[in-house]
């Protein structure tokens, strides 16, 4: 796999200073995966490169208290780009993606970036490259408040004349790719107002850059069309969710660690033991891949979304799809993680699914054998005669497993692990004090 060539600051202020760009928007993420971003004039950057550029980091979920608030937040000039939508300002936008720190140089132990550095490196140690390519799903709605409105009733596939989603799609993929993004393909999903927009696969870092840029650009592209889209996971009852369907492999310089020749399934030993750690891992950080309480409204049977803990070929039902192996696509053997949606933090989600994986790789679990026929049909009892077991059913669940695991406690740090799980259980104790809809008009008129 050759890594593509690297800006570096001679690079970027040479592009800002020949294009006049008198404009640099430094981005970077929360722990819940919001994107945040401060502006700062050409006339600073230089020292920005060198130096990084000092904010109050107490305001920002999951950074610091207010008596340690002082961050500093260096922009990384190898996520330099041009923001297409400014070109009505003379010179245009740019934008990089931070690393935060302390104030005396070391990375800040809650910088979502860096949690997945982390986890990286300890890859790289044992002489692998994590590569990603993860399918984001999303819907279009009339608007962003009340009930969802669908601009369409369309499927999966699906084309109509004037098809306004298409021209959004449209135009996101041509603003994806004026950003050196890359796009495989785009389409309307399943269920009314559902899209799709996958992103070629690169490694994890790149890629969850890649992510939360995507999502700005979704956004983006919506609000100048008069349309609200949203990455909720579950906005509408009794239609598909939405996912992030994760396809991972691991390279050993340009070759696949995941590919075998011999193998029935052409997967290698490293590839059934990555499988094996993220099956006997996957309730643990199912917190991280799929964080709100709207998550678990997805992950319910009959709608494509999985719930039991098993593997299989082509099945899409399993919670790991092994795509079908193409003969002289030994590059492209991988494994498809289904279960995170889309409103996940990328960096915290790639970081876990990633150690899970390793954990297999490096103990040499015993691999799991694929489940073929469609778990959702087995009784319960074969099932558990099976040890099949399930994801969480709801967030509760989630954070119960998640605060005892030694795996997510040690992949996102003590600090990511004790903020984050914090807000969770914040999270789930507003939800369940309060009075839902379905409440009041189930029982308002027999009670």
């Amino acid at each position: 796999m050759v890594e593509p060539k690297k800006k570096g600051p001679e690079f970027v202020l040479k592009n800002v200073r020949d294009r006049k760009v008198r404009l640099i928007r430094l981005w970077f993420t929360d722990i819940l995966g919001f994107l945040k971003s401060f502006t700062i004039t050409a006339d600073e950057l230089e020292m920005a490169l060198e130096e990084g550029v000092g904010f109050d980091g107490s305001s920002i979920e999951g950074f610091a208290r207010i008596d340690e608030s002082d961050m500093i937040a260096k922009p990384d000039p190898a996520t330099f780009q041009s923001l297409p939508w400014s070109n009505d300002i003379e010179g245009g936008e740019v934008r990089m993606f931070c690393d935060i720190l302390h104030p005396g140089g070391d990375p800040f132990e809650g910088d979502p970036r860096w949690v997945l550095k982390r986890a990286l490196e300890r890859a790289a140690q044992l002489g692998y490259t994590f590569y990603v390519g993860p399918e984001l799903e999303f819907f279009y709605f009339k608007n962003q408040k009340g009930m969802p409105e669908p601009i369409d009733e369309g499927g999966y596939f699906d084309l109509v004349p004037q098809d306004v989603a298409d021209q959004m799609r449209r135009e996101t993929v041509l603003t994806l790719e004026a950003m050196g993004i890359g796009v495989e393909y785009a389409h309307h999903e399943v269920a009314p107002s559902q899209q799709e927009v996958d992103l070629r696969f690169t490694d994890a870092l790149t890629m969850a850059d890649n992510a939360m840029t995507y999502r700005m650009i979704v956004r983006e592209v919506a609000t100048r069309h008069g349309i609200h889209a949203t990455f909720m996971p579950k906005p509408l009852f009794g239609e598909n969710g939405s996912g992030m369907h994760t396809h991972q492999s691991l390279f050993v310089g340009e070759r696949n660690a995941f590919f075998d020749p011999d193998d029935k399934y052409h997967l290698s030993s490293i590839a059934r033991q990555y499988i094996a750690g993220l099956l006997r891992h996957a309730r643990e950080f199912t917190l991280v891949t799929n964080q709100w309480v709207n998550s678990y409204k997805r992950l319910v049977p009959g709608f494509e979304a999985p719930i039991y803990l098993t593997w299989a070929l082509r099945n899409r039902s399993d919670l790991i799809r092994v795509p079908a192996y193409k003969p002289g696509k030994e590059r492209s053997t991988r494994v498809e993680y289904r279960a995170p949606d889309a409103a996940c933090n990328p960096y915290l989600a790639f970081a876990v699914m990633l150690a899970a994986g390793l954990e297999g790789v490096i103990n040499e679990y015993e691999p799991v054998e694929p489940t073929e026929e469609n778990v959702y049909l087995m009784g319960e009892r074969e099932r558990a005669e099976r040890g099949i077991s399930t994801l969480p059913e709801d967030l509760h669940e989630a954070i119960s497993v998640a605060e005892k695991s030694e795996l997510v406690r040690k992949t996102l740090g003590e600090h990511v692990f004790e903020k984050f799980l914090a807000n969770k259980r914040i999270e789930w104790q507003n939800y369940r004090s309060r009075v839902h809809s379905y409440e009041i008009e189930r029982y308002m008129s027999i009670l």
